[in-house]
């Protein structure tokens, strides 16, 4: 079956969110990444500020802070409603139409689905502080800590949720290196796996 959802997961400073959104505009299909916060949010009840600093990161204090996280009567957390909202918001759009889904653990919710093709971006160290410096216009120590924090905290989440190791290739179609393929190669080659 043709591939008509794609799921971009992405190390932070690999260009995975320009790469998915080029390809979206290359196939002419929805892309979907911050835009869907306000959905989120709706969904769950909570703030679309909360949603977009939980939404898909775990909070600071890492896997313990999920174990211990407040609860409610039906013994779930805040972070549990706001997957949950976010699980369903996708599961809608990807029935609504074909679409470019960046990170929210969206592989693994499309899972059962086989007309989705997951790609992984990661890049190598030196490109990723250096595009992460120009891009918040911070020294490289603050890029690499921005790097560091960032995708602990996504591989947290992730880890949690799906029960599976974030960045590992056999939960992926494709895992790429931006920065040894560059970003154009990477964009040709995901739309050459949708057709």
């Amino acid at each position: 079956m043709a591939k008509r959802i794609i799921t971009i997961s992405r190390e932070f400073g690999s260009g995975g969110r320009f790469i998915g959104e080029e390809v979206a505009k290359k196939l002419g299909i929805a892309y979907y990444d911050k835009n869907i916060i306000n959905e989120i949010a709706e969904k769950s009840g909570l703030s679309p500020e909360y949603v977009q600093k939980n939404a898909e990161l775990s909070p600071k204090k890492g896997l313990f802070a999920y174990a211990f996280a407040g609860r409610d009567i039906t013994g779930k957390s805040v972070e549990d409603m706001v997957y949950e909202a976010q699980r369903k918001v996708i599961l809608e759009l990807v029935d609504k139409e074909s679409c470019v889904i960046i990170g929210r653990n969206a592989d693994y919710i499309l899972k059962d689905r086989d007309d989705v093709l997951n790609v992984f971006i990661h890049g190598n160290m030196p490109e990723k502080t250096q595009r992460i410096m120009s891009l918040y216009n911070v020294e490289e120590k603050e890029a690499v800590k921005m790097m560091t924090d960032t995708d602990k905290r996504r591989m947290t989440n992730y880890n949690f949720y799906t029960d599976q190791k974030w960045g590992k290739a056999s939960n992926y179609t494709l895992c790429l290196n931006s920065s040894q393929i560059g970003y154009d190669r990477c964009e040709t080659i995901i739309v050459e796996c949708v057709k």
